[in-house]
């Protein structure tokens, strides 16, 4: 596994852990992008298809392609996404299997930073949409506000300093404002505009933060299961000791993401 990418599998996995919070910052997404009805959508990188699943729910598409190269995520996606105007395609954003042009909208949901050559990546999205079409995406604030994970990089860094480079917020540097708009503009796109969308993220004990940590997929899931027990132990106890936990035990954090659009 390179520095910049993890290969994920098992969508079951995912869905505990950052999954079920995908889903209401996709809808804030669409609110923000505000497409009207009808629109021919493409999704790189659908995961388990919580944002297609959403553009069929809020936006009315005429039809909605969702490519991802990982078979385990395509699998759940269509399970959980069973409508007639939704596809699938295995598929990577930086050689995607498609005529020119061939979209309204193209989006993208916290995958950017997991693109290996970005600039290639955001071609391929230029050039499935048509003229004056919309290119958008969204990534987790891993050096902010999304934080489930910061209080999670925190404590690990705080306990082997070497890891600092494992830490998201330093893997991906483009998961901010301005870089988001860099890219954009740098691959030709119009009218580039950036927006936070914050959740809230509410756990309803320490072992439904800790546990989706455990189920070895997505960065942090990797680090955790890499460590020995001891170490591992260690990191629990310190990130348990860290949170703000409520009178019930109850847990409540924000999830950030950054939005970023513009126009072919």
């Amino acid at each position: 596994m390179s520095k910049n990418q993890s290969v994920w599998e098992g969508g079951q996995a995912y869905e505990p852990y950052v999954g079920r919070w995908s889903r209401p910052v996709a809808r804030d997404f669409l609110d923000w992008l505000a497409i009207a009805p009808g629109a021919a959508w493409l999704d790189v990188g659908c995961g388990t298809g919580a944002l297609t699943e959403t553009v069929v729910a809020r936006a009315d598409p005429g039809r909605i392609l969702g490519v991802d190269p990982a078979p385990g995520f395509l699998s759940v996606a269509r399970e959980q996404v069973q409508d007639p105007r939704v596809d699938f395609a295995e598929g990577n954003a930086g050689s995607l299997p498609l005529e020119d042009g061939d979209f309204d909208v193209v989006v993208s949901g916290l995958v950017l930073n997991f693109v290996p050559d970005l600039a290639a990546g955001l071609q391929e999205m230029r050039r499935s949409v048509r003229k004056g079409g919309t290119i958008a995406a969204y990534v987790w604030d891993y050096a902010g506000k999304m934080e489930l994970m910061r209080y999670f990089w925190d404590a690990a860094v705080a306990l082997k300093p070497a890891d600092r480079d494992m830490d998201e917020a330093v893997r991906f540097p483009v998961c901010n404002p301005d870089a988001l708009t860099e890219k954009f503009e740098s691959a030709g796109l119009t009218q580039v505009a950036t927006t936070a969308l914050d959740i809230p993220t509410r756990f309803v004990d320490f072992d439904d933060y800790w546990t989706p940590f455990l189920g070895g997929q997505f960065p942090a899931p990797d680090y955790a299961m890499a460590l020995s027990q001891t170490d591992r132990d260690r990191l629990r106890d310190r990130i348990q000791g860290m949170l703000p936990v409520n009178a019930d035990g109850s847990i409540d954090l924000i999830a950030r993401a950054w939005a970023v659009r513009g126009l072919r």
